[in-house]
């Protein structure tokens, strides 16, 4: 299916869209009307204005589907080979394969253009573009039902989340291929167009979810309030003037006139000159937004999430030790364990097969963790051929210096890791031996639960709690001997269990200080990861998210058993502060299973957990966005602040989307930082808040200016007068939006305060603002019109908020000078109309 097309389409829909907008029809209305009464000034101002306003905003959006186009049809319209039922291959336009299709991968690499399920061969695939990680995957082939795979996985039906190991999806890109004795690299088409994995995230894109904004809601009933004071302004200048015999032709335009009066069609304009300077200013700090009217919505945020590896913490591990089990116990964490006398034991050959690190134009590539924990042990891997397995070997110095055949182990299966399962397997055989050995490296829980009791030393609970308290990551190893009558699916159990790998993720140096600014405004941080629950904890206390003298409470919720669920509560066994606590003083903590099941069986239970839920556990992509949704629906507006991997679902579904990737999964996010750090957070709210107020401001001026004319025209109707063309003008142009720009200007306050700007524009404080400020006016022509002339100035003066929000306005006059020109008021004016916050 050809793409092209849908983007003409698309572009054609849009341009009409923008010709048809109601507020381009009500400015051609307005633009008739003048030119009937002979205002030919301003109905030009107002044409040209809306001549580039649609000119740039169908630029713009020319621009965005371009970018769109070359993301989804790059590669995507490519010669590919398909297998036919006699086994010929015929090669075929991509844009002709149907779901079903088996296609031949290519052994030097591919981008995909559909979403393929692998039926044999292994790939090596940069998931980057979905992702938001350039990390290396390894895809295996499906499973079939019997010797040879797990059996959790063969004998369920095949689903593209459950089986995305070995789903090749649209857009990544096939590094390389490896296939066995001469079979070819196939692969079953399961989608194709914007039923993949990448379409959807197009279409997502191109159709975001509408945002909900009270400041919109009540944009658009205050303008119907200023409606139904034009047709009363209308009514009364259609009888004024028939009481005084005025011509029909003069009755129709100045009753008409009224209208344009009280809804003035530069209001849009006005209203998103706040927003424009406020992402001119992110971009300088480095944020950049694809999504401006979301800007408005942060200044409302009152909870943060955060994804904890890559975001709060440094993105690489490094190995801090190990704890090896030798005859049921520990033995000491030891600097460097990886001693000549250690070179040919299991634990070592485990750290050096059980991985999917590749060579890539050699270099060594995988995931960071596999990436440190080979490198820790000094062997070398290398491939004789690309039809042959992985083998590793330790260097010579630490081999013993006798004479001996080469000690090398080639890795003959990969069970590449699944989150699932939390765990990976390897199947490695020792150079001149003919049995084989199992490897696994995993989630110590789970690797346990697969051994041998008599294994695993008596500690291993208090250990493996005692390293997660203080924030490191453990993995567990195992091994086993492999019979050679042994059935493949029973190789992951009766393991023998090796011991832990601790790994250390240390504190990103801003976390702390970021963190600490946000609780000092009242706005809550929630972590969401997949790392382990007491990790996360130790975590969440180091860098202040859980003061040191909370408590911790963790909720552990079962599936139903016997027909009914249960929600276990305990305490985190740590030492407390010694301070005065009150009983608001807690947290709870939960992890993706429990949560799944509390959202599932206690939907109502799950409400008052979130409302203190401030660490959520071993949580799956679809379980971030579960939980953003969750916390919306207690009325939270939700930041979420994300390194782009497993995190691009939660980024979108929130109110405020930050990622910290500039990878291609940051397209899906409404704010990108070029700074990976999580200080772009406080910039962000800080500046929605700016923009916010701005808006406010501007239209609480634009609502009194209208007003003001209103009365003014009014009264003048009644003496039959009116002001004259080049007053008009004056006051439109050289006054109202020169002043409507200026109250723009207000950059961001420096710091974050507790309170937040109101979030709503009918309220009391408001509407009596704008009703004290609607002072009473002289009779005739030259004083109203001098009189509304000082009003305006007034009236800026007073609604132009600073502190504690923006800066104040006496410090725009030298910022003003510099960038108040031309350019600046043109590209204000010049606005997307689909961004305009009341059209």
């Amino acid at each position: 299916m050809s793409l092209s097309p849908l983007f003409a389409t698309l572009t054609s829909v849009s341009v009409l869209l923008q010709v048809l907008n109601p507020f381009y029809i009500f400015q051609l209305f307005s633009v008739i009307l003048w030119s009937a009464d002979e205002y030919y000034y301003y109905a030009l101002a107002i044409v040209i204005m809306s001549v580039i306003s649609i000119a740039t905003s169908l630029y713009t959006i020319k621009k965005q589907y371009i970018m769109l186009h070359d993301m989804v049809a790059a590669h995507s319209i490519v010669r590919v080979s398909v297998c036919r039922a006699n086994n010929d291959i015929e090669e075929i336009l991509s844009t002709d394969l149907v779901p079903g299709d088996v296609i031949v991968i290519p052994s030097n690499g591919t981008i995909m253009p559909c979403d393929a399920v692998l039926v044999s061969g292994t790939c090596i695939v940069n998931e980057s573009m979905l992702t938001g990680e350039s990390v290396p995957v390894t895809k295996t082939n499906l499973p079939n039902p019997g010797p040879g795979d797990r059996r959790d996985e063969a004998d369920s039906a095949y689903s593209t989340e459950e089986h995305k190991r070995h789903t090749l999806f649209c857009g990544t890109n096939v590094i390389q291929t490896r296939f066995y004795t001469g079979e070819l690299v196939k692969a079953v088409v399961v989608r194709i167009g914007f039923s993949t994995a990448k379409g959807q995230l197009v279409r997502s894109i191109l159709y975001p979810k509408p945002t909900d904004f009270k400041l919109y809601r009540d944009a658009y009933l205050f303008l119907l309030c200023l409606v139904a004071v034009a047709g009363i302004g209308f009514v009364y200048s259609i009888v004024l003037a028939i009481m005084n015999c005025v011509p029909a032709k003069t009755i129709i335009i100045e009753s008409l006139d009224i209208i344009t009066i009280t809804v003035p069609p530069a209001l849009p304009a006005a209203m998103t000159a706040g927003i424009v300077y406020a992402q001119r200013r992110l971009k300088n700090i480095g944020i950049f937004c694809i999504s401006p009217q979301r800007i408005n919505i942060c200044g409302q945020i009152n909870l943060v999430c955060f994804d904890k590896t890559g975001t709060l913490t440094e993105d690489g591990l490094d190995l801090w030790g190990v704890q090896r089990a030798e005859t049921g116990s520990f033995h000491l964490s030891e600097e460097n364990p990886y001693k000549a006398n250690l070179v040919k034991s299991q634990f070592v050959a485990c750290m050096a097969t059980c991985h999917s690190l590749t060579k890539i134009e050699g270099q060594l590539s995988g995931d960071p963790l596999d990436l440190k924990m080979f490198e820790a042990t000094g062997w070398v891997s290398f491939s004789v051929s690309i039809h042959q397995h992985n083998v590793v070997r330790p260097p010579k110095q630490l081999l013993p210096p006798e004479p001996q055949s080469a000690y090398e182990i080639g890795i003959v299966r990969q069970f590449p890791f699944s989150s699932a399962l939390q765990r990976m397997t390897v199947v490695a055989r020792l150079l001149g031996e003919k049995r084989m050995d199992a490897y696994m490296k995993g989630a110590p829980e789970v690797v346990v639960s697969l051994c041998k009791r008599e294994t695993v030393p008596e500690s291993f609970a208090e250990v493996l709690e005692d390293y997660t308290k203080q924030g490191f990551r453990v993995i567990a190893l195992a091994h086993r001997r492999l019979e050679s009558k042994l059935t493949w699916d029973h190789i992951e159990t009766n393991m023998e269990f090796l011991g832990l790998i601790i790994m250390q993720n240390k504190l990103k140096a801003e976390t702390p200080g970021v963190l600490q600014n946000l609780h000092r405004a009242n706005i809550r941080t929630v972590m969401v990861t997949g790392d382990n629950m007491l990790t996360a904890i130790s975590v969440a206390r180091d860098c202040g998210m859980i003061p040191p003298q909370d408590t911790v409470i963790i909720a552990d919720a079962l599936p139903p058993h016997d027909g009914q669920a249960e929600i276990n509560i305990s305490l985190e066994d740590v030492c407390h502060v010694d301070e005065p606590k009150t009983q608001e003083m807690y947290h709870f903590a939960m992890n993706g299973k429990s949560f799944a099941v509390i959202s599932e069986h206690f939907p109502d239970m799950l409400q008052k957990l979130v409302l203190h839920g401030t660490v959520f556990a071993r949580m799956a992509p679809d379980q971030k966005t579960q939980l953003i949704e969750a916390l919306q629906g207690v009325d939270y507006f939700v930041g979420m602040c994300g390194d782009g991997a497993n995190d691009c679902g939660a980024l979108k579904r929130a109110h405020g989307g930050i990622s910290l990737s500039e990878l291609e999964a940051s397209v899906a996010s409404p704010f990108t930082s070029k700074t990976p750090n999580i200080s772009c957070v406080p910039s962000l709210i800080r500046e929605g808040r700016a923009a916010l107020i701005t808006s406010f401001c501007v239209f609480k001026f634009m609502a009194l200016y209208s007003l003001i004319q209103y009365i003014s025209v009014t009264h003048l109707y009644s003496i039959l007068s009116n002001l004259g063309d080049f007053q008009f003008l004056f006051i439109d142009i050289a006054i109202i939006l020169l002043i409507v720009f200026t109250m723009s200007l207000n950059p961001a306050w420096n710091e974050l305060v507790p309170r937040r700007p109101p979030s709503g524009l009918i309220s009391g404080p408001l509407l009596f603002s704008v009703l004290a400020c609607n002072l009473s006016l002289n009779i005739n022509n030259t004083s109203l019109f001098y009189v509304s002339s000082f009003q305006y100035l007034i009236v800026a003066i007073v609604f132009s908020k600073g502190k504690p929000f923006r800066q104040p306005s006496y410090k725009n006059f030298s910022r003003g000078r510099r960038t108040l020109n031309i350019r600046n008021i043109l590209l204000s004016s010049c606005v997307d109309c689909s961004m305009l916050v009341i059209c």
